[in-house]
């Protein structure tokens, strides 16, 4: 595993998180396919049943149109006849030509709100404190009941319902269970909050997703204790680097327990 950059040379780490996790990307289900192509870097899932989309391209003003119809094409033919085809260019600001976020939407790509690429390094994080706030217990996500908690939770506190991505944690932890840690918070028998971090084997950086809270139990510290418990599974692992694509709620309380920005990245969807 790969530790020789710091936290404070933010070029470095945003190098090696290219290599490792965007253009050397790895599928995150047993059923996706990772391949580059070209340009480009894919993952398409079979039946379009996980997330599929572009995590990587390097493009420039002769070959993106191309890449982009090359694109569309391929995913068209992964749907299927006769079924709705989408996918997600993750397009981020650094990414060449400068004008690709412009070529997207004028092939019918819509983007999603931006997120934040934050890192932080995992020693950093493992010493915050983990009691859990009053009326709060921590249960880990072994099995299907679990992951119907942890949905449960999910949309108490977005509103939506996400079943790719319970059908995506339960592929993980049948088929690769030493790549993801999935918790909930629990008050009483009510899921409130839930989170995972998925973990690519050899990988510098471990990625924090989900940690949405129901309304009711905002400001209370379970967040941060959701961060805290992660971090300290992550070093238990030798893992330096977390990393989080964060939403603008999230992005003020990453940044007080110390992350830092790396970039931003847009969802670009394609629906057809």
């Amino acid at each position: 595993m790969t530790t020789a950059v710091d936290l404070d040379d933010l070029s470095k780490v945003r190098a090696l998180y290219d290599a490792q996790m965007r253009r050397g990307a790895r599928s995150d289900s047993a059923l996706a396919r990772v391949e580059r192509v070209g340009a480009v870097v894919r993952q398409t899932v079979p039946g379009l049943l996980g997330w599929n989309g572009v995590l990587w391209s390097e493009l420039d003003e002769g070959n993106a149109d191309a890449e982009i119809a090359a694109q569309l094409a391929h995913f068209g033919r992964a749907a299927g006849p006769g079924q709705p085809a989408e996918f997600e260019w993750k397009l981020y600001d650094y990414d060449s030509p400068a004008d690709l976020a412009e070529r997207l939407r004028a092939a019918g790509f819509v983007p999603e709100p931006p997120e934040t690429l934050l890192v932080a390094r995992t020693a950093d994080l493992a010493g915050l404190p983990v009691e859990p706030p009053e009326g709060i217990t921590l249960r880990v996500v072994e099995d299907e009941a679990g992951v119907d908690l942890m949905m449960e939770a999910h949309a108490r506190a977005f509103g939506v319902e996400r079943p790719r991505i319970r059908e995506q944690v339960l592929d993980l932890l049948r088929e690769r269970p030493q790549t993801i840690e999935a918790v909930v918070a629990m008050a009483g028998a009510t899921p409130v909050s839930s989170a995972r971090m998925e973990m690519v084997p050899g990988c510098s950086f471990a990625g924090l997703w989900g940690g949405g809270t129901a309304p009711e139990w905002r400001g209370r510290g379970i967040y941060r204790l959701l961060i805290a418990h992660r971090a300290r599974l992550a070093a238990q692992r030798g893992i330096p680097y977390l990393q989080v694509d964060a939403s603008a709620d999230s992005r003020p309380i990453l940044e007080r327990l110390g992350f830092r920005v790396l970039g931003t990245t847009v969802p670009y969807v394609w629906q057809g």
